[in-house]
């Protein structure tokens, strides 16, 4: 099923118990996540202001830690735009995805405890759910969900504290990633091959599994990444 476009509602800030600031950063790095703000698109503050319903000022703040994570740069006389990633950017950081979430899926395997099983599982019925929806937002969510999870079980804060950085450069492929045909069935498949394995305790079939669907997803989104850097321009 082919993901809608979202619309600027879906990102308006809830005010809910969390600090506005982080609420705001995390539906900013959605947007470029799910391909509404794109690589090199400018991000008009007066804009991003109005879709979320928050001041400038807490923009300007998130603005400025997305910056610190290499998610946006700002550029003289543009102002703020998301940062692009050249084909070699982006094979290095799937490389490095690769070994952090095939360490993460072993560890969960051989160390998590039955609640934290428990909490996988149903974070994965929820992806499963979440793939039968034209919201990509939503997709999203339940992914973020799912390795959080899976991080959580892992018993290593260091690797959480780790994938966490590595999370804005992830972030500028997804869009790129969500583009590729196939790719949704093939992901399911993969999560559930992933899935078997960390509920067996096998840690490092587990670990293949989890190296796997990284490997698999980096294959598709660079492909794409490639054809589109080399297109010619309009």
């Amino acid at each position: 099923m082919k993901p809608t476009a979202v619309s600027d509602h879906s990102f308006r800030v809830r005010k809910v118990a969390a600090p506005l600031r982080h609420s705001v950063t995390e539906n900013i790095r959605n947007a470029i996540a799910v391909g509404h703000f794109k690589a090199g698109e400018r991000l008009p503050e007066r804009q991003v202001c109005e879709m979320m319903g928050v001041s400038r000022t807490l923009v300007r703040e998130a603005l400025r830690q997305l910056e610190s994570e290499g998610l946006i740069k700002v550029v003289a006389h543009r102002g703020p735009i998301v940062a692009r990633l050249s084909v070699a950017q982006a094979e290095g950081v799937y490389q490095v995805r690769e070994e952090l979430e095939g360490l993460a899926s072993k560890l969960f395997a051989e160390n998590a405890t039955e609640a934290q099983r428990n909490a996988l599982l149903e974070a994965f019925e929820d992806v499963k759910k979440s793939y039968r929806s034209t919201d990509v937002s939503v997709r999203l969510s339940a992914k973020n969900k799912f390795y959080e999870c899976l991080v959580e079980g892992s018993g290593n804060e260091t690797l959480g504290l780790m994938l966490h950085m590595l999370n804005s450069r992830v972030t500028l492929l997804r869009a790129t990633s969500l583009k590729a045909p196939g790719r949704t069935a093939a992901s399911l498949a993969e999560l559930s091959e992933l899935i078997e394995a960390l509920m067996s305790g096998d840690g490092a079939a587990a670990r293949e599994a989890g190296i796997r669907h990284v490997r698999n997803a980096a294959d598709a989104a660079i492909a794409l990444l490639r054809a589109e850097q080399e297109a010619p321009a309009d």
